[in-house]
This record gives C-alpha cells, sequence and structure tokens, in this order.
C-alpha cells in the first residue's frame, strides 16, 4: 500500500490570469420573460456575480482557507486521492469520514471540521471531539485529473474503505454525508458495514421511484406530493448528467460563465436562502466552490456518479437494507423529505432523527453549527464501539 505525501493547493498565476480574461469576454443570454430565475439562473444576477469573480474575489485568500487544514493524496483504486486529514482535540477523538456530494466539494466542510474536531472551542464538549478526514470524491476536484477512470457511488465507498483501514489504519469509524456522500455512506452501511461504526445523513438514499404506500398517512402523503413536484420540475440536470455527461461537460469546461450558472441555480433551488442565495452563503464561499471545480477542470468527471445511477442498481441494492446504526438530520428546505416510516424500510436501526428549524441540501454550509451537533449527539452513545 502506497503511503500518503502532505499537499498544499497552489493554482498557477497564469491559470487565475486566464480565468479573468475568460470572463471579460463573456457574451450573457437575453433574460426570458416573467420572474427572475422562473426558467434557471437569472441574467442580472449572474452578471453581477461573475463581475465579483472577475474583479474583486480573492482566489489565494480561499486557497490559504483550504491549506490551513493537512491535506494528503495517495495513490488508490488507481487515482490519486486528495483528503484532509484533521486531527481531534480531545481526550479520545474518534475517526469520522466526512462526505460530500455534487456540485459542492471539500470546500464545503471548512466551517464545520472545527465543530467536529474540536469541539470545545465552540462551547461543546472534548470528549465528543473527533478526527475528520475529508476526501475529494474521485473525479472531484483535487482527486482527479484528465483521463483517470470513473466511479459509481459504490465504488468510491470501497475506495473509501480502503483509505480508512488500509491506508490510515481505522479499522472502524464513522461516516457522515449528504448528497451523494449520503448514497456512498449508505452503500458502505451494506457493503463494509463491519467497519461503518454508525451513520449520519443529512439526506436519505431513498428510492424515489419506489411503489407508495396503499394508505398513506397525512406525512407519507405530502412527501409523496413534494416527491412529483421533484421529478416533474427539478431532475433535468440528472437526465442530461446522467445520459449525455460528455456534451453537457464542453461548455462548462471552457465557459467559465456557464460552470457558474449552472452550480450556483443549484446552491439558490436547494437551499434555505428564501430565494436570495446570498443570505445562505457568502458570495466568496460559493465562488470558491464554483473555481475548483474550474481550475481542475473537474465538471465532466463530477457528473460520473449520475451515469453510473442511471445505467446501474440503487446503491442499496434491491432486497438489502442498511442495517449499521443511523441518524437523519431533516433540514427543511432539504431535495427530498420521507418521512420515518418510509425512511425504516431502507434503515433498519434509525438511533435519532432531528427535524431541523432552518437549513437546507448544502447543510454543512448553511448550518455548520446545527449539523455539528447533531453528529456529536448521535455518535455519542456509540463512541465506545469504534
Amino acid at each position: 500500500m502506497a503511503s500518503p505525501t502532505p499537499f498544499t493547493l497552489h493554482v498557477p498565476d497564469s491559470d487565475i490570469a486566464d480565468l479573468r480574461e475568460r470572463l471579460a469576454r463573456t457574451r450573457l443570454p437575453d433574460q426570458a420573460p416573467d420572474a427572475p430565475w422562473a426558467y434557471g439562473t437569472d441574467v442580472d444576477y449572474l452578471r453581477g456575480l461573475l463581475a465579483h469573480w472577475r474583479e474583486a474575489f480573492d482566489w489565494r485568500a480561499q486557497e490559504a482557507r483550504l491549506n490551513a487544514f493537512p491535506q494528503f493524496k495517495v495513490p488508490l483504486a488507481g487515482i490519486d486521492l486528495h483528503y484532509l486529514h484533521v486531527p481531534g482535540r480531545g481526550p479520545e477523538p474518534k475517526p469520522l469520514l466526512l462526505l460530500h456530494g455534487w456540485p459542492g466539494s471539500v470546500f464545503e466542510f471548512l466551517e464545520i471540521i472545527p465543530r467536529l474536531t474540536d469541539p470545545a472551542r465552540f462551547g461543546g464538549d472534548a470528549a465528543d471531539a473527533f478526527t475528520v478526514i475529508a476526501p475529494s470524491l474521485p473525479g472531484y476536484g483535487l482527486s482527479f485529473r484528465p483521463n483517470q477512470k470513473r466511479f459509481g457511488t459504490n465504488e468510491m465507498g470501497d475506495c473509501f474503505a480502503a483509505l480508512m483501514t488500509d491506508v490510515l489504519g481505522y479499522q472502524r469509524f464513522g461516516v457522515q454525508g449528504g448528497d451523494w456522500g449520503s448514497s456512498i455512506g449508505s452503500g458502505m452501511g451494506v457493503f463494509h458495514a463491519d467497519k461503518v461504526a454508525g451513520l449520519h445523513l443529512n439526506l436519505l438514499t431513498v428510492r424515489p421511484d419506489q411503489p407508495p404506500p396503499a394508505h398513506p398517512t397525512p406525512e407519507e402523503a405530502r412527501y409523496l406530493r413534494e416527491v412529483g413536484v421533484w421529478l416533474r420540475e427539478e431532475t433535468g440536470y440528472q437526465w442530461i448528467q446522467g445520459t449525455r455527461p460528455q456534451t453537457l461537460a464542453f461548455g462548462l469546461t471552457d465557459s467559465p460563465a456557464g460552470l457558474a450558472a449552472w452550480i450556483v441555480e443549484k446552491f439558490r433551488t436547494w437551499s434555505d436562502c428564501g430565494g436570495d442565495v446570498e443570505t445562505a452563503f457568502d458570495r466568496d464561499h460559493l465562488l470558491a466552490n464554483i473555481s475548483l471545480y474550474w481550475f481542475t477542470g473537474a465538471i465532466g468527471s463530477s457528473f460520473w456518479p449520475y451515469y453510473a445511477r442511471l445505467h446501474g442498481p440503487w446503491p442499496v441494492p434491491d432486497g438489502r437494507t442498511v442495517d449499521v446504526p443511523m441518524a437523519y438530520a431533516a433540514f427543511p428546505r432539504e431535495i427530498r423529505r420521507p418521512p420515518r416510516s418510509i425512511a425504516a424500510g431502507m434503515y433498519t436501526d434509525i438511533r435519532q432523527w432531528t427535524e431541523m428549524p432552518k437549513g437546507g441540501h448544502f447543510a454543512a454550509m448553511e448550518q455548520p453549527d446545527a449539523l455539528a451537533r447533531d453528529v456529536r449527539s448521535f455518535f455519542r452513545p456509540l463512541r465506545a464501539t469504534f
């Protein structure tokens, strides 16, 4: 097994200059009639975001935010896997695998990591500290190089199990994830259950197309209505990313404006922002995530889990369940919110179910305090098991 090597991110000055030159030559479409954002990203909003990206955004400051955490790369599963490995500060920190999704990156976790590794600094108990391992998903950001092989979510789970046990020596560990991180973690709860001490999710990997209950409760009926709207209005990106990822990659790899429009619309639609994305996210933090996709050229490869999902099995195969202890943090603006009665058909050992007062899909960025508290609460009685 290869040894990890320390890593520091430094984008060449020439790449930053190239980005600004491309932004200066942006050609925007006209604004479709009716309300802004009705048909996708609002032209006026994007115009302002691109001007800030070109004229005021400080990539070096965002790069320094990431480089403040210990980072490594290791050859694993045929790629150079990038990950943060941040030691906990407490009497017995426990290893926690922290998993992002699309269109996110490890930049999502920069606020929550200290709340998990050093809870006493934020008014918590040092006995709840974790050592956090936060990888860039294979094919995403700093775990990408051109022409490398592609991964579905269960292959990612195999890769992370090897990282945790074979590379880092953690024979048992906790997992926390949302978006694809939820799918990866749920798959690990099936195929690597002996290693997963507990699974904390802020999105549930419940099939949206499963047969409805014969006599749905009011909560189940609410969920079914929401799923119907989601499937009709919000899954277009999944179909193009899952059927023609290469074609879409040309435009988003060549145009920073196109990339920003594609990503920021999701941060607005999926967050608890009341229609104003910058009430939920700092503008520079949004651009840090978008810039990482731009500088690494990884947007095309980041689509691959969608292709694998549409052309392969569900992460938890039919007839299987996730039997490891699990918890769910239910944020009110999450993209799908199955009730516990439906979730229990997939997750057989639900130990904690928290209805959050505010927040959406990008919980680690939107509500880092609330999410960190919930993670610490769930794992507290499980710490003796790993």
